[in-house]
């Protein structure tokens, strides 16, 4: 399969620049996948340009996979991952374990460097007092580190980005989900940080229908049918993902599929570019006027 090579962007003032489109890798660690399956699905990521692979240390064998089949093509990457628990023999949240989890992720990914290494959404409080932030930043300065980073939403994310510690952030954002676009996404791009955008496709909650057990989903259900959106010829999967590639501020969206085929449609919608000028602000407002109080979904 072929499709169009996705535009790059500078990723803030950090040196790098990132493809509009990656690829979150969340699905890759899930035993249930072969490892071959594994290994296949990851190259084709590379070969359709979406050179921006995010992972994290709760994502199972990702991070190993990821430094099994791609260790080679280290060059074509930028690697991202998160921190901050889940390290044997270290206490959750402490600096040593931030310390800890770079040194085990630098080793599963098999590289010298990892690009982008995130603090995983942990609360506020954590990053005022726990050391986490600090920690990370010895990272950056010795070189195991390009940019520290945090993932989240809220207070934690405002604040975050007000602190000075991070050069990017990674946060929720789309049509259903606008909270920090007006307000961290805009303030990182100010101060020149690097904005990942998650959730992009917003679990595609259009596509299904009924309860879930799953919150976010759940929440993502919720919005959708208040907000009653209308893309008019688009799909809403076009329509969603155009709109949350092309929010001020946001470098790169990441979406997870085991199909290659969902990834050549979705670099295939990026190609036609924004949305709308009309469409993109009726969207923006209707959130505002439906759900202006909504809260960042983790």
């Amino acid at each position: 399969m072929t499709a169009p090579p996705p535009a790059r962007r500078p990723f803030g003032n950090s040196g790098l620049t990132v493809p509009i489109l990656g690829f979150g890798a969340g699905g890759v660690g899930d035993p249930s996948l072969s490892e071959s399956d594994a290994g296949a699905l990851l190259n084709s990521v590379v070969d359709l340009g979406l050179g921006l692979i995010d992972t994290a240390r709760s994502y199972g064998l990702s991070e190993e996979r990821i430094g099994r089949h791609l260790g080679a093509r280290r060059g074509e990457l930028v690697l991202s991952t998160k921190v901050g628990y889940g390290v044997p023999g270290y206490a959750d949240w402490t600096a040593e374990c931030v310390s800890a989890g770079v040194d085990l992720a630098l080793s599963n990914l098999r590289t010298d460097v990892i690009d982008v290494v995130h603090l995983h959404s942990c609360p506020r409080e954590t990053l005022e007092r726990n050391g986490v932030a600090e920690a990370l930043g010895r990272a950056v300065a010795a070189g195991k580190v390009r940019v520290a980073a945090y993932s989240g939403e809220g207070e934690a994310l405002d604040f975050a980005v007000a602190s000075g510690h991070f050069g990017s952030i990674q946060t929720s954002v789309n049509v259903v989900d606008q909270r920090s676009s007006d307000t961290a996404v805009a303030r990182a791009r100010e101060r020149g940080m690097g904005v990942i955008g998650k959730r992009a496709l917003a679990n595609a909650v259009w596509r299904t229908a009924g309860p879930s057990a799953d919150e976010a989903i759940a929440t993502y259900r919720r919005r959708w049918e208040s907000l009653e959106l209308d893309f008019g010829p688009l799909s809403p999967d076009e329509a969603a993902l155009r709109f949350a590639a092309f929010v001020p501020g946001v470098s790169t969206v990441l979406v997870a599929t085991r199909r290659v085929e969902h990834l050549v449609a979705n670099l295939a919608a990026l190609a036609r570019g924004p949305l709308p000028d009309e469409m993109q602000s009726a969207v923006r407002a209707r959130f505002r006027e439906r759900g202006g109080d909504w809260p960042g979904v983790v």
